[in-house]
C-alpha cells in the first residue's frame, strides 16, 4: 500500500492556506483548511504544515554530479541526496566527467545512476564537443535518441570558443528540440585569471577576469542563435554587462535564457581578501554594482533562472594556497535560502515568482516540464517542496547531504527551511531530514 500524505494548512505558492493531499503520486486534493476527505483504508501520514510554503519541486539546470570519474567528491548518490535535501526534485547533471558525457553510453550510465539512487530524476547534460575539447561534436544526435533522452547540451567548464562549431551546434540541436548551454568566457582574455579584474583584484595582487571575457561570448552567440533560429542558455551568468546584452537580445526577439547561481546573487569579490579558495569560482565573485544588476535582471525576468552550479570538491583541491585551489562550491543545499533571502525577504519577488525561476522555467528549458515544474493542482505530479520561510538556520558544511564541504555559507545564518521533498508522491525529506529510498530499483529516476 502506498503512503498517502495529508500537508495540513500549506499555502501553495505562498498563497491561502489548504489541505493538500498527495496519493498514487499525484496531487488528488487541494481543499479548504480542515476539510480535506481521505479514505479510512488509506494509509494516512499528516504533516502541520501551518505557514509553510509548498512549491512545484525544485528544478536544477546547472549540477555537476562527479560520477563517472571522480566519486571522491561527489556520487551521483550524494549529490542527489543534497538535492532532495534542498528541495529538489530533478537536476541536470553536467557532462564534465571522467570520462566525459559525450556519448549515448556515458548518458545512459549516468541515467540509470539517478534511477537506482532514486532521490531525484537526473537529466544528463551532453558534451558539445568531443572530450569537452572544442574540435569536434560529440555525439549529439545518439545522446538524444538514448534512454537518457538528452535535451540540454553544454562544455560547461570550457566555453566552445570557435564561431563555426558552436554555429553547427545551434543548427544540430534544432531539429530535435535541443539547447545548448553555454560557458560564456572567452579564454584568450581569461588566461591565468584568478578573481574578477577590478579594485580588489588589483589591490590584493591576483591575476584579473574581466567582465567582457563573459559578455564579449554572449554577444556572439545571441548573434548566432538568430542567424540560425535555435535555442541559446547563457550558463551562470554574472555581470551587469551580461544583463543588458540578454535583454537587448530577448527585445530583438532572440530565442536566449538565461540563469544566475545562488552565489552569484549575494557574494561578491570582495571575499577574496581573505585569499580563502573557497570563493574561488569561474565565472569569479563580482562587484557589488554586479550583484545588483543580476538581482534585478531576475526580477524584472530578464535572468530566466536561478541554477546553482552545485561544484563538489575534495578537501585536498580546495583546502590550499589560491592559485592551486579548483575553481566551485557546493549550492543545492542552500539555494532556496538564498534567493529567499535576496529576492523574496527583500521584496523583489514573491513565492510565486520563486516557483517560475527554480522549477517551472527551468522544467521547460530543459524540456521535461511534462512532468516538473507543474502547477500545485488536482491531477499534477506530486513532485513538490514544502518550506518553512520564518526559520533560521546555521550553514554547517560537514552537516550537508553532499559529499563536500566547500560551501561559501559555512557559519552563516540563512532563512528558510526544506521540510519535505516528494517526488511523485513519495517522500525523499521528512521533517528536514533525507528519507532513503526504500523502493529505488530503477524507479527513482523514471520518466
Amino acid at each position: 500500500m502506498t503512503t498517502t500524505y495529508v500537508l495540513r494548512g500549506a499555502r501553495p505558492l505562498g498563497g491561502d492556506a489548504a489541505d493538500v493531499v498527495l496519493s498514487d503520486g499525484v496531487i488528488t486534493q487541494v481543499a479548504a483548511p480542515g476539510t480535506a476527505v481521505v479514505p479510512e483504508s488509506a494509509d494516512v501520514v499528516e504533516i502541520a504544515a501551518d505557514g509553510h510554503v509548498l512549491l512545484p519541486g525544485l528544478v536544477d539546470l546547472h549540477t555537476h554530479l562527479r560520477e563517472p570519474g571522480r566519486e571522491d567528491a561527489e556520487t551521483v548518490a550524494s549529490g542527489t541526496r543534497a538535492a532532495a535535501a534542498g528541495g529538489f526534485t530533478a537536476v541536470h547533471a553536467m557532462a564534465n566527467t571522467s570520462p566525459v558525457a559525450d556519448t549515448a553510453g556515458v548518458v545512459e550510465q549516468v541515467w540509470r545512476l539517478g534511477q537506482e539512487a532514486g532521490w531525484v530524476d537526473v537529466h544528463p547534460v551532453g558534451a558539445v564537443t568531443v572530450g569537452l575539447g572544442g574540435e569536434r561534436l560529440a555525439e549529439l544526435g545518439a545522446m538524444a535518441d538514448s534512454a537518457a533522452r538528452v535535451r540540454v547540451f553544454s562544455d560547461d567548464g570550457k566555453c566552445v570558443h570557435d564561431p563555426i562549431l558552436m554555429r553547427r551546434a545551434l543548427e544540430y540541436v534544432k531539429s530535435f528540440g535541443g539547447v545548448v548551454a553555454q560557458h560564456a568566457q572567452e579564454p584568450r582574455l581569461t588566461e591565468g585569471a584568478q578573481m574578477n579584474e577590478g579594485v580588489v583584484s588589483a589591490e590584493i595582487g591576483l591575476a584579473g577576469w574581466p567582465a567582457v571575457a563573459e559578455e564579449a561570448i554572449i554577444a556572439r552567440d545571441v548573434l548566432l542563435a538568430e542567424h540560425v533560429g535555435s535555442r541559446l542558455h547563457v550558463c551562470h551568468l554574472s555581470t551587469a554587462g551580461s544583463v543588458e546584452i540578454v535583454r537587448w537580445a530577448k527585445g530583438r526577439g532572440i530565442d536566449v535564457t538565461a540563469e544566475v547561481t545562488p552565489h552569484h546573487l549575494i557574494l561578491t569579490d570582495e571575499l577574496a581578501r581573505s585569499y580563502d579558495p573557497t570563493y574561488k569560482v569561474n565565472p569569479p565573485l563580482r562587484t557589488a554594482a554586479d550583484v545588483e544588476a543580476v538581482r534585478a535582471g531576475l526580477a524584472d525576468g530578464t535572468i530566466d533562472i536561478v541554477a546553482t552550479d552545485h561544484a563538489p570538491h575534495t578537501r585536498e583541491d580546495k583546502d590550499c594556497e589560491w592559485g592551486a585551489a579548483a575553481f566551485g562550491m557546493t549550492g543545492l543545499e542552500t539555494a532556496l535560502s538564498v534567493v529567499q533571502a535576496t529576492m523574496v525577504d527583500t521584496g523583489r519577488m514573491t513565492w510565486a515568482d520563486v516557483a517560475r525561476v527554480l522549477s517551472a522555467n527551468p522544467a521547460r528549458i530543459g524540456r521535461i516540464d511534462t512532468t516538473q515544474g507543474r502547477p500545485v493542482a488536482v491531477g499534477e505530479p506530486a513532485n513538490l517542496t514544502l518550506v518553512e520561510p520564518a526559520a533560521t538556520r546555521t550553514v554547517d558544511g560537514a552537516a550537508q547531504a553532499t559529499a563536500s564541504g566547500n560551501t561559501p555559507f559555512a557559519g552563516r545564518d540563512l532563512p528558510g527551511r526544506v521540510v519535505a521533498t516528494f517526488l511523485r508522491g513519495r517522500a525523499t525529506v521528512l521533517d528536514g531530514a533525507p528519507v532513503a529510498p526504500v523502493d529505488a530499483g530503477g524507479r527513482g529516476g523514471a520518466r
